[in-house]
């Protein structure tokens, strides 16, 4: 009798937590919804209600900071940006490996005049996830913005050597190749990120204009520091996507 009791509760248990995952999902839709419409103090609040109805949802978390994080560069209330922070920092301790979390935290770190914590939470990251490429190419983006192009180009080429399949590091590598005047290498480059991601901003343009003699690119492929972040999809464990920022 008590096995099948024990049995019944965790059944109980299990039907219970499934609708409240999808609960949580359906408010993060529509907190979604919002954020789209650029109405972050409702995608705020419905992004909360997500958390609360299941406070194990590393997306709406994710989501919830992304809100906040918006919201605070609009207002610059303190508030907010502490708050961003804090629930991306959540959402990692969820979903330790989220590429698009780490990107949107190091973000707010830079924002908030703090660039040398933004590299080591990165550097920690590649660390942390050493057969991951993801990781290598942020880091690549970040020191390409603070000039520093052969740092940027070494760590591209340790993302390549983990993923020779990453089309976000083949676009920048051939972004870095076509400035350096290496023009059919980069078109090697972009062809192959093409290939592999056709909706990789900036890249069939640059390959037609390549094609045409153009002059080199200046943000191939590249979101700037400020855009906002991609928020999480609402399907029960899939993980946030987002262009790739060359």
């Amino acid at each position: 009798m008590f096995p099948l009791l024990c049995r019944w509760t965790l059944l109980c248990c299990a039907v219970a937590l499934g609708g409240c995952r999808m609960m949580s999902n359906q408010q993060n839709a529509q907190g979604l919804s919002y954020y789209q419409q650029g109405n972050y103090q409702q995608a705020v609040s419905q992004f909360t209600q997500a958390v609360q109805t299941d406070p194990q949802n590393a997306d709406a978390i994710y989501n919830l900071a992304a809100a906040y994080h918006q919201q605070a560069k609009q207002t610059n209330d303190q508030n907010a940006w502490l708050q961003a922070e804090r629930l991306y920092n959540q959402s990692l301790d969820l979903s330790p490996n989220n590429v698009e979390c780490y990107r949107s935290l190091a973000v707010l770190l830079v924002e908030t005049n703090r660039s040398d914590k933004a590299l080591t939470l990165v550097k920690n990251w590649a660390i942390r996830y050493p057969t991951d490429s993801a990781a290598r190419v942020e880091l690549a983006r970040m020191y390409e913005e603070l000039g520093d192009d052969q740092t940027a180009a070494t760590y591209l080429s340790q993302a390549l050597q983990i993923n020779p399949n990453d089309a976000r590091a083949l676009a920048a590598l051939g972004k870095m190749r076509e400035e350096s005047g290496d023009t059919a290498q980069a078109i090697a480059n972009y062809q192959r990120a093409y290939q592999l991601n056709p909706a990789a901003p900036g890249v069939a343009q640059r390959l037609a204009q390549l094609s045409q003699g153009a002059a080199p690119a200046a943000n191939v492929a590249a979101l700037p520091a400020n855009t906002a972040p991609s928020l999480a999809p609402t399907t029960p464990g899939a993980r946030p996507t987002s262009p790739p920022r060359y």
